[in-house]
């Protein structure tokens, strides 16, 4: 869903909302999916986890040997419920954008709210589903993975 430069993408995962908190806050699990396109690696993985610590992530893309880089700084902690952070690029510095993920759990089962907002306009947007949605596929199988 999206309105305007905001992006609302929902996802469920057959995890505690502490395992799926965890997943984005552990420089180790987010080096093994936090990547745009399912052929990227993410050799860098930053987390200073304390309001205004700073988050930081460089994925890879091997084809044309680019990287992609950026990162900002926590503005919510609530472990396990939510979690925010500024995001600008390198390659767009000065946008800051904000990162919003709410984690309800039911049963075993964590629903997540991810709402990424401030993004330029709508081919921002869309740019932006295509990248989250395969993160988010590939936060999927590390979470079945452990």
């Amino acid at each position: 869903m999206t309105a305007g430069t905001t992006l609302k993408i929902e996802r469920t995962y057959r995890a505690p909302a502490q395992a799926v908190f965890d997943a984005w806050t552990s420089e180790e699990v987010m080096r093994r999916w936090f990547h745009g396109e399912r052929a990227w690696q993410t050799p860098h993985a930053e987390v200073d986890l304390r309001l205004g610590g700073k988050v930081r992530v460089v994925m890879r893309d091997p084809v044309e040997e680019a990287d992609h880089g950026g990162g900002g700084h926590y503005t919510e902690i609530d472990p396990p419920h939510r979690l925010a952070f500024t995001w600008t690029w390198d390659r767009d510095e000065g946008r800051e954008t904000l990162i919003e993920l709410d984690f309800e759990e039911s049963d075993g089962v964590t629903k997540v709210t991810l709402t990424h907002s401030g993004l330029r306009d709508q081919e921002s947007v869309t740019s932006h589903e295509g990248g989250w949605s395969t993160c988010l596929e590939n936060l999927a199988e590390v979470l079945a993975a452990d």
